[in-house]
């Protein structure tokens, strides 16, 4: 240090442990300001230029930018939405490394006979993927007239969210979910399990706001494993059927009801909800569990209406 206490520009590399290449760098760019210049027009720096020196590389070792690095020096307090920012940087691409490492596992563990096809699902995968696809997907085949608020209720619920950390099995799941979702374009016209009504009489807005509440009901004893079973969420699910039809619940009805849906077939969506409780991160049923489960308890409650 000079007698006027400032240093050269290598001095305080020296002391900052960098090179005079470095500092020359942040000085060039505003980061790092000089003191004074000697009489050969050389740098010089005070005292206050290690501390800053010593914050701007601690700064680059977070790998902020160098803009987000002035920002910081300027105005102390962006320091906690630079560091938030990264962080968020950081989160997405440590799932997308997840989601290609399990996508690696996926085919190296997979019988030699299915890794081509394998890799060609793989291959059309973003990691971690969109769920757009799926989404229009399903939208495309619910009903026409169903209200704006129904659609994105039943998206929401339905499209399973991409797991941070997912198993290859999961990621085989997405990669066959969006597969079908492709591949299903014109294919289905009403999704399960909306049914097309055969008398043309049809309100669905009326059947999925039945539908919906039926679902929650049983959604408990899905979850928990109980044999299908006549009670509060069949009679919703039943009158969510018969006011899409404008009839009224009778034993009649109930046995109609599930003869036709008996012989309703949609395998594409069946498919659809298979892949889906195989993508998603949750144990919660999906609706096409729940369907199945009301199905099934109203097939019962018909065969013996005694139970």
């Amino acid at each position: 240090m000079s007698a006027d206490g400032t240093w050269s520009i290598g001095e305080l590399a020296e002391r900052a442990g960098t090179t005079v290449k470095t500092v020359r760098f942040y000085s060039d760019l505003g980061l790092l300001p000089e003191t004074s210049r000697s009489a050969g027009g050389h740098r010089r720096y005070g005292p206050g230029a290690l501390d800053r020196l010593l914050l701007i590389r601690s700064l680059r070792g977070l790998d902020l930018p160098v803009a987000e690095v002035g920002r910081v020096l300027d105005r102390e307090e962006a320091l906690e939405d630079a560091v938030a920012g990264k962080l968020r940087e950081l989160g997405s691409r440590m799932a997308e490394l997840r989601w290609r490492e399990a996508a690696l596992r996926l085919v190296r563990d997979c019988p030699a006979e299915e890794r081509a096809d394998r890799l060609r699902l793989i291959g059309a995968l973003d990691s971690p993927p969109s769920t757009a696809a799926v989404a229009r997907f399903l939208r495309r085949v619910l009903p026409p007239r169903l209200p704006s608020r129904l659609v994105a209720s039943i998206t929401d619920a339905a499209v399973p969210a991409p797991p941070d950390d997912p198993t290859p099995g999961q990621v085989l799941a997405f990669a066959r979910l969006h597969a079908l979702a492709a591949d299903a374009a014109g294919t289905v016209s009403v999704c399960r399990p909306v049914a097309s009504v055969p008398d043309g009489a049809c309100r669905p807005a009326v059947l999925y706001d039945g539908l919906t509440e039926a679902f929650a009901l049983a959604a408990p004893d899905v979850r928990a494993g109980r044999a299908p079973y006549g009670g509060e969420a069949l009679d919703c699910f039943v009158a969510a059927h018969a006011g899409m039809r404008g009839a009224r619940d009778t034993p009649e009805f109930r046995r109609r009801l599930s003869r036709y849906l008996d012989d309703v077939a949609h395998p594409r969506i069946d498919r659809f909800w298979q892949l889906t409780a195989e993508a998603a991160a949750t144990p919660e049923p999906t609706f096409g569990a729940l369907d199945d489960w009301l199905r099934a308890a109203l097939a019962r409650q018909v065969a013996d209406p005694a139970a």
